[in-house]
């Protein structure tokens, strides 16, 4: 178990056929790029073998980058039940590892982390990689959008934890909400 607070921050993009991992470090407001890429599981593996090699990249990266938190996207919901089920096995592997070496797990929608990265939920996943281009200062073209994928993640960790960031106030809950809040807006005919 960690004894401090790292700056570092490992996101995680699961996945049973390609993972992809990113590790960046915070430096006051400034995030530099330690590491990002892929696992990808050889077709060759049954799906218990691809979970061993999932949960042991895991615990390499956790012992060699020491991160002091532990970042991973939620499924997608599909229509594919058996894709979704192996899927949330890789997922829950992947934050076991992250368990057993003593970090706390955050978990975040694909929409909450194009969010968080480009402003857009709906962002493409080439304006997701433009946007850490910037962000992180990197030039290296990634050969999978998975890296990417999980270096969003990462990120968009960073700016949920940033003290003030997360506690912004949300939007009204109901039109009825917003007239309690903003009386002057209504008009009477």
């Amino acid at each position: 178990m960690q004894s401090e607070r790292s700056d570092i921050i490992l996101g995680i993009d699961p996945g049973t056929v390609v993972m992809g991992y990113g590790i960046i470090r915070r430096n006051g407001q400034k995030l530099v790029l330690l590491k990002m890429g892929t696992l990808k599981l050889r077709s060759t593996l049954n799906s218990y073998q691809k979970l061993e090699r999932i949960y042991e990249t895991i615990t390499e990266l956790i012992e060699t980058h020491e991160p002091g938190s532990f970042a991973i996207e939620a499924p997608f919901y599909g229509k594919n039940v058996q894709s979704m089920l192996k899927l949330g096995r890789a997922q829950g592997v992947a934050i076991a590892a992250a368990i057993s070496a003593g970090l706390s797990v955050t978990e975040y929608s694909p929409k909450k982390v194009k969010q968080a990265v480009t402003g857009n939920g709906n962002a493409s996943k080439e304006q997701i990689w433009q946007m850490l281009e910037r962000l992180l200062q990197f030039r290296e073209k990634p050969t999978s959008f998975d890296a990417t994928d999980a270096l969003a993640v990462a990120v968009c960790h960073h700016f949920q934890d940033i003290p003030g960031i997360g506690a912004l106030p949300t939007g009204p809950k109901s039109w009825e909400d917003f007239i309690r809040k903003h009386p002057e807006k209504l008009v009477r005919r």
